[in-house]
């Protein structure tokens, strides 16, 4: 899609943002898998089942813009799974499959987290105070999950620690 005006920008950004979170709700659940421990998944299962609140909210941005989503370049998303999956094959230590896991899980929020504060710095360029508002709530979301991974990380740290004692 060419980019002429602002409002052609804001749709590729939330575009960027709808697909990213589409995909992440997938990474989510193959987290989920891969940490092996219940409560670890639980909280990455919850974190799916979040993003699929937060695709009806971002679907409801594009009703209010009056757009649709546009196709987006899923390279970046791919080359970080793909690396995931190497990275995490090569870890045989359980404590360490989870901590790694907690770790990736915790990186790919916080590049969401920074995509949903460029969008609503851009949110400025419409006319659409509804759609402000509902990417804040999303943001919202998306830092209290980013504070439950890094006390689920502490913990794991402190677990260790215990161990070695």
């Amino acid at each position: 899609m060419p980019i002429a005006t602002p409002k052609d920008l804001f749709v590729v950004m939330l575009s960027d943002l709808r697909h990213g979170a589409e995909r992440s709700q997938i990474v989510y659940k193959e987290l989920a898998e891969a940490a092996q421990d219940p409560e670890i998944k639980e909280v990455l299962d919850a974190r799916a089942s979040i993003t699929g609140n937060i695709l009806s909210r971002l679907d409801e941005c594009f009703n209010l813009i009056g757009e649709k989503p546009v196709p987006a370049d899923l390279k970046v998303r791919e080359e970080f799974v793909e690396n995931f999956r190497k990275e995490l094959a090569e870890i045989k230590a359980p404590l360490v499959r989870k901590l790694f896991v907690l770790s990736r899980a915790h990186r790919l929020l916080h590049l969401r987290i920074a995509e949903h504060e460029a969008l609503i710095a851009a949110s400025g360029m419409l006319a659409h105070p509804a759609v402000r508002l509902h990417l804040e709530a999303i943001l919202a979301e998306k830092r209290a999950h980013a504070e439950a991974l890094k006390r689920l990380i502490a913990e794991r740290v402190r677990e260790k620690i215990a161990a070695a004692a």
